[in-house]
């Protein structure tokens, strides 16, 4: 091959553009050995991996499986700033976003660590789908959701995380929401609530989900008064996570139920190495989008539709 051959594009040169190509990007081959073998200098086998992606001899294609959608995680990450997003495919009601979480938690967390969960369906399905837990320490995040209707809480997950892993469980046997401020502090203050909130105090990772400021899709909202969530609502709330309520802007609210929560704290939550938030749910994507915006979250899982309407600003 001569040097004047760099810039002819025939039948030989294609040819040899295809074999240098598969054996350096398909067989791992380095491009020396590669140049060696065919006569050609490493300038020259570079010339014609360039030639061949060019030319379109070369086809690259990125799969990361058929539950993430890659682009669109991409897309997430940048736009909020954050450390990752995992974009299931396909719609919020098919188990994409639970089975995402599962996996994640599976990967990410240490023997050792300590993980807390939030209560919500969500978490739920999450830790039921769990295929493994390195051994740590579970740890609940918020007191039970008083709801009469409701015959599972946080400390179900709890259990049942410990269980898989072998590790200890840090239940909290108490309401989420008290009447006042001085009653959430002596309830906080009891033994078995200060142990869980003392382990809040040192959260590898935290699981939590993403509330919105109306009927049916918080944990707080449905537990006031309606004066009383009017009020929240006329403050800016929007979103929630384990009980902090959040602004549009991404402001959490230092009012009534911030002082009667039992829960682990803001600033436990942004101690935490890995905040993972989940949602499923379009409709929660302006609130997803301000507590986003409110820095407590690393990571995000979602599914697809949550996502378009994220990259939308939060609008369904």
């Amino acid at each position: 091959m001569s040097a004047d051959d760099g810039f002819a594009w025939g039948p030989a040169r294609r040819v040899l553009a295809a074999e240098v190509a598969e054996q350096v990007l398909v067989h791992g081959r380095s491009r020396i050995a590669v140049g060696t073998e065919l006569g050609l200098s490493r300038f020259q086998v570079a010339r014609l991996l360039d030639a061949a992606r060019e030319h379109g001899l070369v086809h690259v294609a990125v799969d990361p499986g058929p539950d993430l959608d890659a682009a669109r995680s991409a897309a997430v990450r940048t736009g909020y700033g954050l450390r990752r997003a995992l974009v299931a495919r396909g719609d919020g009601n098919d188990g994409g976003v639970p089975a995402l979480a599962a996996a994640l938690l599976a990967e990410t967390v240490g023997t050792g660590d300590v993980l807390g969960l939030a209560w919500s369906r969500t978490v739920n399905d999450v830790v039921g789908l769990l295929p493994r837990l390195a051994r740590c320490t579970v740890v609940q995040l918020c007191g039970a959701y008083s709801l009469p209707w409701r015959r599972d809480g946080s400390a179900t997950a709890v259990f049942r995380a410990a269980a898989l892993c072998g590790g200890d469980a840090y239940p909290m046997y108490a309401p989420l929401l008290l009447p006042d401020a001085d009653t959430a502090r002596a309830v906080r203050a009891q033994p078995g609530v200060a142990d869980a909130l003392a382990r809040c105090a040192a959260l590898d990772t935290a699981v939590v989900a993403i509330g919105a400021w109306r009927a049916g899709h918080s944990t707080v909202h449905d537990v006031l008064t309606a004066p009383e969530r009017r009020r929240l609502a006329e403050d800016g709330a929007v979103g929630e996570v384990v009980g902090l309520l959040v602004d549009r802007d991404g402001r959490v609210l230092d009012n009534g139920p911030a002082h009667q929560l039992v829960a682990a704290g803001e600033a436990d939550l942004r101690a935490a190495d890995d905040m993972i938030a989940l949602v499923r749910d379009p409709e929660r994507a302006a609130a997803a989008a301000a507590v986003l915006r409110s820095g407590l979250v690393d990571t995000l899982v979602c599914d697809a539709a949550t996502a378009d309407a994220l990259l939308d600003g939060g609008t369904p």
